[in-house]
């Protein structure tokens, strides 16, 4: 199933989602050729993950450079349609586990994201938006953790409400993170 399948057949969880998704499918009928690379960049495809342990009492999280804080772990399609795999790419270089795996193969939650221009590599990067989408996966946090040096400081396990106090970007606590954990409580009986 492509992506503009799923998202077609994804039903929004509330109104960020709703608008997001609408934001997300104009863009992939606009510039479908460019969209999943960097080529586009106004706008382009990005994959998270929601990466919890087996009890779903705990969060893996990465020390973004870029952010200078604790934050959830994802990146670029970079020409990848695949986004549960770039998902599954992003989550073994950014912490170096190994064994990661989908709850779902589902769509976990869908975002628009505005990123602030920023150096990276040496050269400027122009404001522009990452559209994303997050997958809801599973690793056990027994695994030996290594960050990605050109890209955190560090990779931990959180807590499910710890989340909240370690990053220190409002925004996406108020509207990502606890949505997240809300999702994850309705939908696998996590309580928070």
């Amino acid at each position: 199933m492509t992506l503009l399948e799923q998202l077609n057949r994804y039903q929004p969880y509330n109104e960020q989602e709703e608008k997001d998704r609408e934001v997300i499918l104009r863009w992939l009928q606009a510039d479908p050729e460019h969209i999943f690379t960097r080529d586009n960049t106004a706008a382009h495809m990005t994959a998270s993950a929601w990466v919890v342990s087996g009890d779903r009492t705990k969060v893996l999280m990465a020390y973004h450079n870029l952010y200078d804080s604790w934050a959830w772990l994802g990146g670029h399609a970079d020409g990848d349609e695949d986004l549960l795999n770039v998902a599954l790419r992003e989550v073994r270089e950014e912490s170096g586990i190994h064994d990661v795996r989908p709850v779902t193969e589902e769509i976990f939650s869908v975002e628009a994201l505005c990123v602030d221009g920023h150096i990276k590599n040496g050269s400027y990067v122009s404001s522009h938006i990452h559209l994303n989408v997050t997958y809801l996966l599973e690793a056990d946090p027994s695994q030996e953790l290594h960050h990605k040096a050109d890209e955190n400081k560090a990779a931990a396990w959180f807590g499910l409400e710890e989340v909240y106090e370690k990053s220190s970007e409002p925004w996406f606590i108020d509207h990502i993170y606890r949505k997240l954990n809300r999702k994850l409580q309705e939908q696998y009986g996590r309580t928070l």
